[in-house]
């Protein structure tokens, strides 16, 4: 009879130092239940040691038609942007990756004067995403920009910010962009 594997202490710190951090960027149990080995009731304790509450209830949005809409195609894009350019020039895990790249994008969004739209979990949804070949980044035949499309889109595509729609930002209570 051969003895059970002995559980690695530093791994487990590792891991909730991983499960605390990504808790402080406003995870949600599915986040935290893929990208840490925790178990589900501990992943329960220390959401609620960490945020104050439980964590909250219901499935994560599962469609992607959410990061084709105007605005959150933009903040999306710029998000994935980041997260691609961190990707080619610094080795980090996949969780450190997603932490860097949504800091950097929530102080890019900050610095513009704009409240961010996309959640750490939809960041970690769209990073999902694109790794499932559900979505892609196509070039803006206009701008040259790299923008979150669907993966069959066509190479004469022109992004929202060179074409908006009609309506978009005509008001201030819907987010309006202003864009210089």
């Amino acid at each position: 009879m051969s003895a059970a594997p002995a559980k690695s202490v530093l791994n487990e710190s590792k891991q909730i130092e991983r499960a605390v951090m990504l808790i402080e960027m406003g995870a949600r149990m599915q986040v935290l239940e893929s990208e840490t080995t925790l178990s589900y009731e501990r992943l329960i304790r220390l959401y609620k040691e960490v945020a104050g509450r439980s964590p909250s209830k219901g499935q994560l949005p599962f469609s992607t038609d959410w990061f084709l809409t105007w605005q959150e195609n933009i903040h999306s894009s710029l998000f994935l942007n980041i997260h691609e350019y961190l990707a080619k020039g610094v080795a980090l895990d996949t969780a450190e990756q997603l932490t860097k790249a949504y800091r950097l994008y929530n102080e890019q969004v900050a610095a513009l004067g704009l409240e961010p739209l996309l959640s750490f979990t939809r960041a970690w949804r769209l990073v999902k995403f694109v790794e499932a070949k559900m979505l892609d980044r196509t070039q803006c035949a206009q701008c040259g920009g790299l923008f979150v499309t669907e993966p069959y889109e066509s190479r004469h595509y022109v992004c929202g910010l060179c074409n908006p729609p009609a309506r978009a930002g005509k008001s201030k209570s819907a987010g309006a962009l202003t864009l210089h």
